[in-house]
């Protein structure tokens, strides 16, 4: 087997497996749908844009299929990032100002309708022998590499906004799906350096280095298929994986701005942190595993602002540790009492509010510096 043949079957079945990933995304049962079908449309565009390391020279006799599956690249990033947005927003839905991700798409292919699709075959010969030295090509080429870095920082914007909101407003956060979610993305935006790689070894040695640029692609596509194939088993191992937060809600800073070295409220808060202290003690609120701000905010007959306000900025505490400290320290009452010593740790953590073993066993360890486990041992 030559080296070509090699890399062909080493392409094909990194292509065939992304695919394969796209039709179970788009198959399977679940509430994500929306979140499935744009990963599985991302999994797609990439796999149709790699079909081009199978050929061995240009399909002359499919010029027009050729240069239509090239364009599909300006669809990439723009898929991701929508992707992102239903991850990280529960109500997120597509709607019809999500097209104008499709402009440059569109754009490029109008570019080549004068020049490929609606000419006759020498018009597109001689098209392509020119189009790498058009100032217009040139645009493309450098609009496609804008494009990436925009909507990929856009993405890693996304999920940093929304981790902040999940723990300003939720109590057990899904933030292991976020985290996941953020590594993904730093994966495939650090993937994209060996494409840069490519157009530089073109750049250097022109086209002809057919050779050099297949290797590349080859690392390219199986780090992708890795990356990938890792995310969905994060993804399938972890059934709320994709619950977002709400996409009207926004980070207590840009809502309130902060006013810590004001002396007129001081005592006016004290106040409220009072009341809020003592009204978890005796009401509890804090059992309810879904407990979110919107709910104790109604419990406590405080605008939602007030009360994010309150406790993220006069308390220097996200809603995610104030409420799991009350529950850490009802966990730890259970486990020091005798009579209760039936109870599985599982048990506890689901009474006091938790619903994850995980997520209890980690604020537990950052309250006390202890395991459940050795906690009760110790008591």
């Amino acid at each position: 087997m030559d080296k070509f043949n090699f890399l062909h079957l080493v392409s094909s079945t990194g292509i065939f497996m992304v695919l394969l990933l796209a039709l179970f995304l788009t198959t399977v049962k679940t509430k994500q749908r929306l979140s499935n079908y744009l990963l599985a449309f991302f999994l797609f565009t990439n796999a149709v844009d790699a079909l081009k390391f199978l050929q061995r020279e240009f399909p002359v006799n499919y010029i027009n299929l050729e240069m239509f599956r090239g364009s599909i690249v300006y669809l990439v990033s723009g898929s991701f990032y929508l992707y992102v947005l239903s991850v990280c927003y529960a109500n997120f839905r597509l709607k019809p100002k999500h097209l104008l991700h499709a402009i440059p798409f569109v754009a490029y292919n109008l570019y080549l309708m004068w020049g490929i699709y609606f000419v006759d075959r020498a018009a597109k010969i001689h098209f392509l022998n020119s189009m790498n030295d058009s100032p217009l090509m040139q645009f493309f080429y450098f609009l496609f590499e804008f494009l990436f870095q925009v909507y990929f920082i856009a993405s890693f914007l996304v999920i940093k906004k929304s981790k902040t909101v999940y723990l300003e407003n939720y109590t057990n956060p899904n933030i292991s799906a976020l985290n996941a979610l953020y590594k993904i993305t730093i994966l495939y935006y650090a993937l994209h350096f060996i494409v840069l790689v490519r157009w530089l070894v073109t750049f250097i040695f022109g086209w002809g280095e057919v050779e050099i640029r297949a290797w590349i692609v080859c690392i390219d596509g199986f780090a992708f298929l890795f990356c990938t194939c890792w995310y969905l088993f994060v993804a399938l191992n972890k059934p709320e994986f994709f619950r977002g937060v709400d996409a009207g809600l926004k980070p207590i800073t840009d809502v309130v701005a902060k006013q810590k070295n004001n002396p007129l409220p001081v005592e006016e808060k004290n106040k409220e942190i009072e009341f809020l202290k003592n009204f978890m003690l005796e009401k509890e609120p804090y059992l309810d595993s879904s407990l979110t701000i919107q709910d104790l905010s109604a419990q406590v007959k405080m605008p939602v602002k007030d009360l994010s306000a309150l406790i993220n900025l006069y308390m220097d505490k996200h809603f995610f540790d104030f409420v799991n400290e009350y529950r850490i320290e009802k966990a730890m009452q259970i486990l020091k009492d005798p009579s209760q010593q039936e109870l599985t740790v599982l048990e506890i953590l689901y009474r006091v509010g938790f619903n994850s073993k995980s997520s209890f066993n980690t604020s537990f360890k950052k309250y006390t510096g202890k395991t459940p486990t050795d906690f009760r041992k110790q008591a």
